[in-house]
């Protein structure tokens, strides 16, 4: 099985505490070694400058063609603590084309518009199994060029499925409820999933399924999301089941958090998704809306 990933790689550096560190990370770096890990093939749509170590890619067997560009690698600056993030924006690479691929399923995961609306259709109109993480296409920076998310039209035919948070699902549809699940899902979206920081629940049809991850001293959560939604992509494309590939979301999502590990470092082994995505199964509720 074959997963394309349409984002951009970055270069991160992220102010934990007292200490900073530089790192990779993006979508396309996250979501690319967890896919990896899970045994699936990558292919990379991306675009990079003469400062990203391209052998991060290599080393793991990611395909990627035609992402060097002229312009440096795009970057932010993260400042953590906790759970919470704050984010800025230090430079911007340019825009990815669209490119034909022969993937069983498709990542769309912006980080700051690097897709524009004719690439995002022409990515929706060739892939059988879609799956958006909207971020990058609600992301603004104001005058300190820091994040923050606006309210955006974005047309969601032919998304099969869609990762949210509370802050995102209110610039979408505003409001953060079961409510906007059922509005996104009435624009044809299969799988509409909603993280609330340790509360995660996936609507399918007429229920509404939800695990609760430990509560446990969080260090890094860089990538998080990002490792989630490579994992629910990965695993519905391998095993065509919804249920158990939102416990293996849950359980790589959670299992990242227990390393204690920084940046690519928490990318989770495939055995350790497994005894959460296991424990997950065992203790998911759900209830019909």
């Amino acid at each position: 099985m074959k997963l394309a990933i349409f984002s951009h790689c970055v270069l991160d550096t992220i102010h934990i505490n007292d200490s900073s560190y530089q790192q990779v990370g993006g979508p396309a770096c996250y979501g690319s070694w967890t896919a990896r890990n899970l045994k699936l093939a990558v292919e990379l749509f991306t675009k990079f400058g003469s400062d990203f170590p391209q052998e991060y890619l290599s080393k793991n067997k990611i395909d990627y063609h035609d992402a060097l560009s002229k312009m440096p690698t795009t970057k932010f600056k993260i400042y953590i603590k906790g759970s919470d993030r704050s984010l800025y924006l230090d430079q911007r690479c340019e825009k990815i084309d669209y490119s034909d691929t022969d993937a069983d399923g498709t990542l769309i995961s912006p980080v700051f518009d690097e897709l524009s609306e004719k690439t995002f259709e022409l990515i929706k109109q060739n892939s059988n199994f879609t799956f958006l993480d909207p971020q990058g296409f609600l992301r603004r920076v104001n005058s300190n060029n820091k994040i923050f998310l606006e309210k955006t039209n974005l047309d969601l035919s032919k998304i099969s499925a869609i990762k949210v948070n509370a802050n995102e699902i209110t610039n979408l549809v505003g409001s953060a409820d079961e409510t906007a699940m059922k509005t996104l899902q009435k624009q044809g979206i299969e799988h509409v999933l909603f993280t609330n920081k340790r509360e995660i629940s996936i609507l399918v049809k007429d229920r509404i399924y939800s695990i609760t991850l430990p509560n446990k001293e969080v260090y890094d959560t860089t990538g998080i999301g990002d490792i989630f939604c490579a994992t629910f992509c990965s695993t519905i494309l391998k095993e065509n089941d919804f249920f158990w590939a939102f416990c293996f979301a849950g359980g790589a999502a959670q299992a990242a958090l227990e390393s204690n590990q920084f940046g690519l470092q928490k990318v989770p082994k495939k055995g350790a998704t497994e005894t959460n995505a296991s424990y997950f199964y065992n203790t998911l509720k759900f209830k019909q809306v």
